[in-house]
């Protein structure tokens, strides 16, 4: 991994991007921490032109967005027009908009979701999937996510692994990236700690969990990985705080 390849996930201070202004000193501290590029999402209405704007003043690049599940799989020239706007060709389908209670239910999302990555293969952009647990729920042998990506062509869908999820599900994230081999331009750093109780896993900062992020982050470069983003859906109070303490790590055991 290199410097340039890592990014934060805007939706770990989407309390602190709701509108232009907002956004814009979010970033200068973004850019500070180090960091060189942002996936865009749980950001205010902010037009595209001024997102742009903003990022490339504080020498960042759009790495990624994420969009809307039902606009992905109902409407994706609204997305194509989108990523075309911010400059990016990768998005991810972010959580399943539907309920996945059957093999038939994955099907059926597959289905959808290849068609709609096929249309952007066309516009030159990139489709990802975005896993959480919940597709780690097995039917007929499979779980959900081996069926989204059985059933798709890896040309019209490919991977945003996200690792705390992955292993929360109880599978392994090493092994989900060797899966993905050339099917993974992104990946979410994400680390997996244990509550004060013993209960339950948490999200935490990278190298404050459980991990092991050479192993998985070699795995993940060896597939083809373009974009090592860190995001962090809950911290424990300064999320400005939370993305540095995982960037100093990354860049002191992880980056070449």
């Amino acid at each position: 991994m290199k410097k340039s390849q890592v990014a934060a996930q805007c939706y770990t201070i989407r309390d602190f991007c709701k509108d232009a202004a907002t956004f814009a000193e979010s970033m200068k501290k973004v850019k500070a921490i180090g960091y060189a590029a942002v996936q865009i999402s749980g950001v205010g209405p902010i037009p595209e032109d001024e997102i742009v704007r903003i990022v490339k003043g504080e020498g960042l690049v759009i790495c990624a967005t994420h969009e809307n599940g039902k606009t992905i799989t109902e409407d994706i020239n609204k997305v194509i027009d989108r990523l075309g706007k911010l400059g990016t060709k990768f998005t991810a389908y972010p959580f399943p908009h539907l309920p996945l209670n059957s093999t038939a239910d994955a099907k059926g999302l597959a289905k959808s979701l290849d068609q709609a990555g096929a249309a952007m293969r066309a516009a030159g952009q990139v489709l990802t999937y975005h896993n959480h647990a919940g597709e780690f729920k097995k039917f007929d042998g499979r779980t959900i996510l081996d069926v989204i990506y059985d059933e798709t062509d890896p040309r019209n869908l490919q991977g945003e692994i996200d690792t705390y999820w992955v292993q929360a599900g109880g599978g392994d994230p090493v092994a989900w990236c060797q899966r993905l081999n050339h099917r993974l331009p992104l990946l979410h750093l994400k680390d997996y700690g244990v509550h004060d109780d013993g209960q339950g896993g948490k999200i935490c900062e990278i190298g404050n969990g459980n991990l092991d992020f050479k192993r998985i982050c070699a795995a993940a470069e060896q597939a083809g990985c373009e974009w090592f983003i860190v995001e962090q859906d809950t911290c424990p109070g300064d999320p400005f705080v939370s993305l540095k303490q995982s960037y100093d790590y990354i860049s002191v055991n992880l980056i070449k």
